[in-house]
């Protein structure tokens, strides 16, 4: 698939058939989120997944089990991986004291950068991720993580300083799961034409 076509074709896919993605095309998809920009090569994000049974480990912490039995997406609970995307403040502080960086003045604490790349360059990494699952056919929501992370974090052995940026649930879409057309707000709210996007010269 050409890369237009995968940005074209993208859509987030809230409903999942409950077949497993090999390891080799997980290890695929991962291979290409990683290779993403990063500010000073930092590369201060991680990826921590979880897979089949494991995936209970990320919905019982995040959406009590009473309420999982009347959530509005029940395909979503069948995703067979749910990827955490993880980004790592203190990776580029560190890397910006390093000799060859220093002079930018970013090595001394967060609030050095006026904006945190950290997010910058997971983010990058997760739009990789949801076009490569486009590409290869499967489904792809991202999502935030709106209850008990810190809970989760420490379920999940995580270490202090590394946080999420949201999550990634990827699997194989049902028939009728959409992943070709527009769910959510995106089946009510119009794509915004370009003339109000871009800008040139002046706004």
């Amino acid at each position: 698939m050409e890369l237009g076509d995968a940005i074209h074709r993208r859509r987030m896919c809230r409903d999942f058939s409950d077949e497993q993605i090999s390891p080799e095309l997980l290890d695929r998809l991962l291979d290409l989120a990683r290779r993403v920009p990063s500010a000073g090569y930092s590369q201060g994000f991680s990826f921590f997944v979880l897979e089949g049974a494991d995936t209970s480990r990320f919905w019982n912490r995040t959406l009590p089990v009473e309420e999982q039995t009347r959530f509005i997406w029940p395909g979503l609970l069948r995703a067979p991986v749910i990827v955490l995307p993880l980004a790592h403040a203190d990776t580029y502080i560190n890397r910006y004291s390093e000799p060859d960086k220093i002079k930018a003045g970013l090595g001394t604490s967060a609030e050095s950068w006026p904006i945190p790349y950290w997010y910058t360059d997971c983010a990058m990494a997760v739009q990789n991720l949801l076009l490569a699952c486009t590409a290869e056919g499967l489904g792809a929501l991202y999502f935030g993580i709106f209850r008990n992370e810190p809970e989760l974090l420490q379920d999940l052995g995580i270490p202090v300083g590394y946080r999420p940026i949201g999550a990634v649930a990827l699997g194989w879409p049902t028939a009728s799961a959409g992943a070709s057309r527009a769910e959510g707000s995106a089946a009510t709210r119009a794509r915004r034409p370009i003339g109000e996007v871009v800008h040139r010269g002046r706004w």
